[in-house]
Order: structure tokens, then sequence, then C-alpha cells
């Protein structure tokens, strides 16, 4: 199977795989954000973020730096994945000392305090998983991290159904986290084991120290990414409360779901890309323009008809505790439009080993983030928060773009241009329809606006011959191996 049918297939592995599991955790967060409230689920997703920042010491950039590696050379499988799984063990035993001492020293109240605790082994057996996961990456086998995904979710899913009808508390909800990420990273060990006979002991004390080094542009990244994500709500936290983290929340997590569609093409391209770079220069610049293409013919119309239902959305889905969060949604969409567009740029900096240009980048994300944040939470509170990470992600994709030009990656302006008018020519119709027929069965409304954005963008000539004989090429090698 050439190149391009890998990366085909295991985009539509992934892409399948994610909806589903976005399916099941868009119920799971209906689920608990009705039944636990706004006060209650900010608090959980408060100790998410909580955790989720100090949890950045469990990994370092090492599970891409494996995934880049080991796509390169499968040979050295088993001595990274051995190597680096004793690694974040160790990590983890700094990393849960840290949180302690924080713990006692915020003085938060003891249901807090037990949600946390749960949430960071939740977040160690993560990190772990993580490992084995970039195994499946750089072998191109993304189905075993495809079902872990879906399993995940299964069990997220049933156990808040199961609570809610216990009438269990937050600490019970942290608990799940706990259960279903030790399921699942026994799972992802059966599966390297089996499948591809690894984790065998290799513990290389020399091999250390280098690796580390090596992968730490890619570890502060993730830093710097992580903070970014999680940091708004911290602050919310502290200077309006608990609710407001709710209502922000609510609409950031159901934005930040769309991450899964850069996140598949990401994990699809990267081994390839990887190997482009050593092999074939001109290969790797048509499949990171042809990323860069298909991420602004789907950002943009999500941002236009998303703009136009936010309300709608946010009713049907929290009801109207959260109606302050319809704002927060039709603002933060837009800065997922950005980081649809940024993320070429991003891997080819990874794959290229340019890594520090991402470090570089996300670094000044953090701080632009956090300064904007401290202007406008006090005064605006979460609408302020929208509007710093609106900002923030459009300095972003401004900024990568300049720093590709600089690294040889030219994109053709007038090529840019014309994908740009063509797109928003076609979510402008779209919008149109949305709106004049917004009041119709919102089900029916989405996937009708879909379809006639793409039917207008075939027609102004978006959507081009080689697009069309790709996605075929990938059907019809996904099919043949259905049928092997």
């Amino acid at each position: 199977m050439d190149t391009a049918k890998t990366v085909g297939k295991n985009t539509l592995v992934l892409f399948a795989s994610q909806i589903v599991s976005m399916g099941l955790g868009f119920f799971y967060l209906i689920f608990s954000a009705r039944y636990l409230g706004p006060e209650l689920f900010g608090l959980l997703t408060f100790a998410l973020a909580f955790t989720g920042i100090f949890g950045l010491l469990l990994d370092l950039g090492l599970n891409i730096l494996t995934t880049r590696e080991v796509a390169r050379d499968n040979s050295r499988a088993n001595k990274y994945l051995s190597n680096i799984t004793f690694i974040k063990v160790f990590l983890a035993v700094i990393t849960s000392g840290l949180i302690a001492v924080s713990v006692y020293g915020l003085g938060y109240s003891g249901e807090t305090t037990a949600v946390i605790y749960l949430l960071t082994l939740s977040t160690i057996f993560t990190a772990l998983t993580a490992s084995f996961y970039a195994i499946f990456q750089s072998f191109e086998r993304m189905e075993y991290q495809s079902f872990g995904a879906i399993l995940s979710s299964v069990l997220l899913l049933t156990g808040a159904v199961f609570l809610i009808t216990r009438s269990a508390g937050v600490v019970a909800f942290a608990s799940i986290y706990l259960i279903s990420n030790a399921i699942v990273l026994g799972y992802s060990f059966v599966i390297c084991v089996r499948k591809f006979n690894l984790f065998k002991v290799e513990i290389d004390w020399n091999f250390w120290r280098p690796t580390i080094k090596e992968a730490l542009p890619f570890g502060l990244s993730g830093v710097f990414v992580t903070i970014y994500f999680w940091i708004d709500s911290l602050m919310l936290s502290v200077i309006q409360g608990n609710q407001a983290v709710g209502w922000y929340n609510a609409a950031y997590r159901l934005v930040f779901s769309l991450l899964f569609i850069p996140t598949v093409f990401n994990t699809a391209v990267f081994p390839a890309m990887s190997r482009f770079y050593l092999s074939s220069q001109n290969s790797l610049q048509l499949m990171w323009k042809k990323y860069l293409r298909f991420m602004l013919i789907l950002g943009i119309p999500i941002g236009v008809g998303t703009t136009l239902l936010a309300r709608r959305i946010i009713l049907l889905i929290f009801g109207e505790g959260y109606a302050p969060s319809v704002v927060v949604l039709q603002l933060l969409i837009w800065s997922m439009v950005f980081i649809f567009a940024n993320a070429p740029f991003f891997r080819l900096f990874e794959s290229t080993n340019k890594q520090i240009v991402v470090t570089k980048i996300t670094g000044l994300m953090v701080i632009v983030n956090v300064a904007i944040n401290l202007i406008l939470i006090p005064k605006f509170s979460y609408v302020g928060a929208s509007i710093a990470t609106l900002i923030t992600e459009f300095v972003v994709v401004t900024l990568a773009f300049v720093l590709a030009e600089r690294n040889l990656y030219v994109v053709n302006k007038a090529e840019l241009a014309g994908i740009m008018l063509r797109v928003v020519s076609a979510s402008t119709i779209m919008g149109l329809f949305v709106a004049y027929f917004q009041a119709s069965n919102l089900f029916l409304l989405v996937i009708s606006a879909g379809l006639l954005y793409f039917g207008v963008l075939y027609i102004v000539k978006g959507i081009d011959k080689e697009d069309i004989m790709l996605v075929k090429s990938i059907l019809s090698s996904n099919s043949s191996m259905r049928k092997k």
C-alpha cells in the first residue's frame, strides 16, 4: 500500500473512532453538566485543568519523539517504549509529590482535594497509555489507538449514567476517569505485547539523557499548549468563581471537541511527513500544503454555522442555566478556525526537526494569553477569557505562517487567496441558508447546510479532481482491506 493510501486508511479509521468517541463524549458532557450544575461542573473542570497542567511533567515531549524516530526505524521500537515507560514512572512520582504539596499549600476543601487526587492518578495512567499510542502511530496501525479512544468514551459515559442513577457526587464522577483510564492502559499494554511483541524490559541509562534533551522542545511546546488550554479556567476560578468556570467550559469543551479533526490529520500524516523529510522534500511540501487546504475547507464553514446556531446548540445541550455560554461559543469557535489553520504548520516544523520553532511560538502564545486574560477577565469575566483565546490564536497562526516562509516552506499567495475566496463564498451561501431556515429541525438543518456547502464548493472549484481521486483511492483501498 503506498503512502497516500496508508495515510488515507489511518485518517478514515481515526475519523470514525473520533466521531464515535465524540458522540459518546457529547452525551457524557450533557449528562454531567446538567446533573452537576454550573458550580460542581466548574469544580470538576477546574480539577481537570489543575491536574492537566501538572501532568505536563509526565511527558516532556517523549511521545512525539518516539513516533518520529520509530517511524523512521521500526527496529528501535522496544528500546524507546521500555525506556520511556520507566522514565514516565519516575516522573509520576515527582509529579504526585508536587501536586500533594500544592494542594496542601493552597488549602482546598476536602471535596476538591479528593477530586484532584483521583484525577492525578488518572492523568498518570493516561501518560503511560500515550507511550503505547506513540508506538501504534509510528507503525501506522491507528486502529488500535482508535479502539482505545472508543473504549475510554464508552466507559466514561456508562459510568456517568450509573452514577446519576445512584445520585452520586462530584468525587464519584472523578473516579470514572481513574477507572476508565486504568482499563485503557491495560488494553494498550496487551496490544503492544501480543500484536507487536514489544515491551521486553530494556533499560539503557545512557539512552535517557540525550533522549530527554532531544524531546524537551516537544515537551516545552506541550507545556505551553496545555497551560494555554487550561490557564483561563484557573484564572476564572480565582477571579470570578466556579460558576463562571462552568459557563465558560460548557462552550469551551464543545468547541475543543472539534480538535479531533486536526488531531486525526496530525496523527495520520506525521509518520509519513517525518519519512519524507529524509527521502522526498517535494512529497513533504505537497503533503503539508494539501493538509493546510483541507483545514481551511473544513474550519471556516464550521465557524460560520456554529456562530449562527450557537444559541440553539447551547440551550438544547445544556439548558437555560447555561444561556451565558452562548456568546462564549460564538467567540471560541473562531479560535478553533485559527487552530485548524495553524495545525499543518506545527506538524511541518516538528517533522523537519525544527520543533524549537513550535516551542517558541507556543511560549509566546502563553505569554500573550495570560496577559490578555489578566486585562479582560476582571472586567468581562468568561467573555473576556473567550476574547483572549481568540486574539491569541490569531497571533499564533500569523506567526506560524511567517516562520514557515522563513524556513523556505512558502505558501503560494495567489493559490491561498484563491482557495480562501472559494471557501468564504461557499460558507457565505451556506450561512444565508442557515439564517433563513434557522427555526428548522437542528439535525436536518446541519446536514442540509453541509451538503449545500460542499455542493457550492465543488461548483466554484474549491474541490478539484485531485481531491476527488484521492478520496476515491482511499475509499477503494479501505474497501479492499475490509474484504480481505
